[in-house]
C-alpha cells in the first residue's frame, strides 16, 4: 500500500514537474505575444478557496490516530510507549493538517493542466511548510524514536497491535518527508510561476 500510493504520488508529481518546465519555456517562447489562457479567474471547484486535504490522506491520519488512541488505553509498556507517540505526534499532525497537506489537494488538477489564480491563496501554506522544514523533520526524528520505543515495547509484550501500528507509521513518515512534503513544496513553486500571468 505505502509503494503504491509513493508510485501514485511520483507520477502526479512529475507530470506536474514536466507541466511547470514546459510553461516556462512556452511562456518564455511567447511571452511577447501570448498570454496564459489557463491564469485567469473561473469557475473551478479546485481552487484554494476550497482546499482540503486528499480524502485517501486525511482517512490514513484518522486511522492512524484512533490506532494509537487504542494503544494509549491497552495498558502495560505498550500503553506507555503509545502515550509518548501520542505527545509528540499530536501537534505534529496538527500543522501537518493545517499547512502542509492540503496544497496536495491541488496536485491532480494541476497536473492535468487546470489552473485558477485563486489557487495562489496556497501559496501562504506552502511558503510557510517550506520555512518550516527543518522543525518538521526534526520532530520526525522525535517521532521516529518514540516509535522505536513503541515497538520494543509492542514486542516484549507480544501485542501484535503495536508492533503493527509502529510498523505503519514509521513508513507514513518516510512517505510524507520523501514525497508528500516534496509534492507540496512542488505545488508552491508552480503555482507561483502561473500567477505570473495573473492579474493584479
Amino acid at each position: 500500500m505505502i509503494i503504491s500510493k509513493i508510485a501514485i504520488f511520483s507520477m502526479l508529481a512529475t507530470g506536474l514537474l514536466f507541466g511547470a518546465t514546459y510553461s516556462h519555456a512556452q511562456t518564455d517562447t511567447h511571452s511577447h505575444t501570448q498570454t496564459d489562457t489557463h491564469a485567469t479567474p473561473s469557475s473551478t471547484s479546485n481552487s484554494a478557496n476550497d482546499l482540503q486535504i486528499p480524502r485517501a490522506m486525511q482517512i490514513e491520519h484518522d486511522t492512524l490516530h484512533s490506532d494509537l488512541v487504542a494503544l494509549t488505553k491497552s495498558g502495560g509498556l505498550t500503553g506507555q510507549a503509545a502515550q509518548q507517540v501520542a505527545k509528540v505526534l499530536d501537534h505534529h499532525f496538527q500543522k501537518e493538517n493545517e499547512y502542509a497537506l492540503p496544497p496536495l489537494g491541488l496536485l491532480v488538477p494541476l497536473s492535468e493542466g487546470k489552473f485558477d489564480c485563486s489557487m495562489t491563496a496556497v501559496l501562504p501554506m506552502t511558503d510557510k511548510l517550506r520555512a518550516g522544514m527543518p522543525v518538521m523533520l526534526a520532530e520526525h526524528k522525535d517521532i521516529e524514536a518514540a516509535v522505536s520505543d513503541l515497538k520494543k515495547a509492542a514486542t516484549s509484550e507480544n501485542n501484535a497491535e503495536g508492533v503493527r501500528f509502529a510498523d505503519e507509521l514509521a513508513a507514513h513518515a518516510q512517505t510524507e518527508e520523501q514525497v508528500m512534503y516534496p509534492a507540496a513544496l512542488l505545488i508552491g513553486l508552480y503555482v507561483k510561476g502561473k500567477a505570473a500571468h495573473c492579474p493584479g
